[in-house]
């Protein structure tokens, strides 16, 4: 074996390196230096975010394959993973008080380790093209997160959030790897470019079985319809970090996973068989998280419903198979990010403060914390897609790439997705109420957040604002997103 072929990933090398700092300062700093250990953890993340986007992280400007084919990385793939490294920052420095509350003191090096963990599960997904590769990135990634879901010990509610997602996290990759073993049977191997070229036709009845597992086990970690009963109970039960962190870096890295899967393995049956199952699960994801996520009153349950409609939203960019689909598909993620962890953000700092997630609790809320009022209207405006900001673009784009495929049929559904944005509308808009038009006492007595509360509000207020306006992001993603074009194995 050669092991110059581990030069090829350097993200994955980066990011080893700081779970190792992180580990070695938990395990031998002494215990006044420990309450530290959350800034060193974002510092890191930041400089290992920064590597990214300035190309030290990067390699040539194509494709390159190690492990017999079994690894790829390439700028896109790239991109995707310093998106995720920008919203773990965030996730971080929201955390930072809670980290160092006295119930966290003496587990805060769990939080960042497991943390660190998942991610880097996230990026074997990512960049696995193999299906072995892929389901050791896979479980890398969502057993962690079960133990963090359970981290808060003396709440029966985060217990019970444990085991719901533990249990459903096991079906779902028993699902999956049943799907991995009929499509292994079909093609005899588990290579996506060799399985694109022994499926040719999607008249099989085996071979629709295998896809409609493999995309039911996809289906439960992106909390598609028909396998989203889990995140509801998990997401408010879940500490609200570990909450905010489950709904946007586990959903964008599954997200693009779930894309490389369908085009590159999938993609010789695309019209004949994953093309019509998408379209259903697109359109039952946007109108059952919508519908349900009026009726609720927690703040963190209206979010878990809020991002399962976003999850069908995000699927259009796979519908559009193109590159432009895949431009949007990232853009959507970054702009996600943002505008939900400015929403996280809002409702950690109150939680932190007060103890409150109910939604009739946000009554008045502008009376007595404008700012945390400013920065929550801002990201529901962002998350309901209103121009000016960033929210409005990226459905816009999502829309665009799908359209662009020209059938009838995507027709419909993209007028499905648009009518269900104005009921978006109507929900989001509920928050903006109780907070600026209620008429009732505020609930949430005046308080000051910590510095690390505001810092990754305002950076991710700033990323909501800016996004739309300036440009040069998307245009970067798409160019990238063009030169990968042979990605797209037609």
């Amino acid at each position: 074996m050669d092991y110059s072929q581990f030069l090829f990933m350097k993200q994955e090398i980066g990011l080893l390196i700081v779970f190792l700092a992180v580990f070695l300062y938990d395990t031998f700093m002494p215990r006044k230096a420990l309450p530290a250990l959350p800034a060193v953890s974002a510092g890191l993340m930041l400089i290992l975010t920064l590597l990214g986007f300035t190309g030290c992280l990067g390699g040539s400007d194509a494709a390159e394959t190690a492990f017999a084919g079994m690894y790829e990385t390439s700028p896109i793939i790239n991109a995707i993973k310093n998106v995720l490294n920008v919203g773990v920052v965030i996730v971080l420095l929201q955390s930072i008080k809670w980290a160092n509350s006295d119930f966290m003191s003496v587990r805060r090096g769990e939080f960042y380790e497991l943390l660190l963990v998942t991610l880097f599960g996230m990026y074997l997904m990512i960049s696995a093209r193999h299906f072995l590769l892929f389901v050791i990135g896979l479980e890398s990634a969502s057993l962690p997160l079960a133990a963090m879901v359970a981290l808060d010990k003396n709440r029966y509610e985060s217990h019970e959030a444990a085991v719901k997602y533990i249990l459903t996290a096991c079906f779902s990759s028993a699902i999956f790897m049943m799907g991995i073993a009929l499509v292994y049977g079909l093609s005899g191997s588990l290579y996506f470019t060799k399985i694109h070229a022994a499926i040719t036709e999607g008249n099989s009845l085996m071979l629709i079985i295998a896809l409609a597992f493999v995309m039911a086990g996809m289906g439960f970690k992106l909390s598609l319809v028909p396998f989203h009963l889990w995140t509801a109970d998990v997401y408010q039960g879940a500490p609200t970090s570990v909450t905010s962190y489950l709904s946007v870096i586990s959903k964008g890295s599954a997200a693009f996973a779930f894309m490389v899967i369908l085009v590159q393995a999938f993609g010789a049956i695309y019209s004949e068989v994953w093309e019509w199952m998408l379209y259903a699960v697109i359109i039952l994801t946007i109108t059952v998280g919508n519908l349900f996520a009026i009726r609720q009153r927690n703040m963190k349950r209206f979010l878990a419903f809020s991002s399962v409609s976003q999850a069908g939203y995000i699927m259009l960019g796979i519908v559009a198979f193109n590159w432009m689909g895949t431009a949007a598909l990232i853009y959507y993620i970054l702009v996600y990010i943002f505008s939900n962890l400015a929403a996280f953000g809002v409702i950690g700092a109150i939680e932190n403060a007060t103890g409150k997630v109910s939604m009739d609790d946000y009554r008045g809320l502008n009376k007595t914390n404008p700012k945390l009022a400013f920065c929550m209207m801002l990201a529901m405006f962002s998350l309901a897609g209103i121009p000016p900001f960033a929210g409005f673009f990226s459905k816009f784009f999502i829309f665009t790439s799908a359209i662009n495929q020209g059938s009838i049929a995507i027709y419909v559904l993209v007028l499905i997705a648009l009518i269900n944005t104005i009921i978006s509308l109507y929900y989001y808009l509920l928050v903006v109420k109780a907070m600026y038009i209620s008429d009732e006492a505020p609930v949430i007595e005046n308080f000051r957040s910590a510095a690390t509360e505001k810092l990754g509000l305002w950076v991710s207020i700033a990323g909501v604002m800016f996004l739309g306006i300036v440009s040069c992001f998307y245009t970067s993603i798409l160019e990238m997103a063009k030169a990968s074009e042979v990605f797209f194995l037609h």
